[in-house]
């Protein structure tokens, strides 16, 4: 997530045309985000850095939100989901499997909806001049909305999911 705002298409009254000061700068911040698509519930964690020792943070993140549960995570290939550090957190837990999406797939990813969807109502057209508190919006829309998703439905996803019971 960027500071600078992201343009998009309003409704303004005929010959008012809508302002939105830019932030000049590129300050940024990043997101991990995993989607239970059972409850449409978003766990997330913020983070200064995107890299396999801090996406293995997030993974410890979500063992503990699911403590009872065997895990399948459909993740996308980014660079940073791979590495020793990934490979050592699914070693010490086997509850925990990785199940790589397609590459150049963003449709079948269930989380890229989350960010759309998150990032239409947050930081589309706004007016923040700080980026902390347009994290803190960001964060705070996820953590309090619920995403449907039909992906389990749509791909046959539910069947493979009854293998993980």
């Amino acid at each position: 997530m960027y500071l600078q705002a992201t343009l998009q298409v309003v409704w303004a009254p005929r010959g008012q045309t809508p302002i939105i000061q830019l932030h000049p700068g590129r300050e940024s911040t990043h997101f991990y985000g995993a989607l239970n698509l059972h409850a449409g519930q978003e766990l997330t964690m913020r983070s200064p850095v995107m890299n396999a020792e801090t996406s293995g943070l997030f993974l410890h993140k979500l063992l503990l939100a699911y403590p009872e549960h065997p895990i399948l995570l459909l993740w996308d290939r980014a660079p940073w989901h791979r590495g020793p550090e990934i490979e050592a957190v699914l070693q010490a837990n086997p509850r925990l499997e990785i199940m790589y999406l397609p590459a150049a797939a963003p449709e079948l990813n269930p989380q890229e909806h989350v960010w759309k969807a998150t990032r239409q109502q947050v930081s589309h057209n706004h007016a923040c001049r700080h980026l902390e508190h347009l994290a803190n919006q960001f964060e705070e829309h996820l953590t309090t909305h619920t995403f449907p998703c039909s992906l389990l439905e749509d791909h046959a996803y539910t069947q493979l999911c009854m293998m993980f019971k």
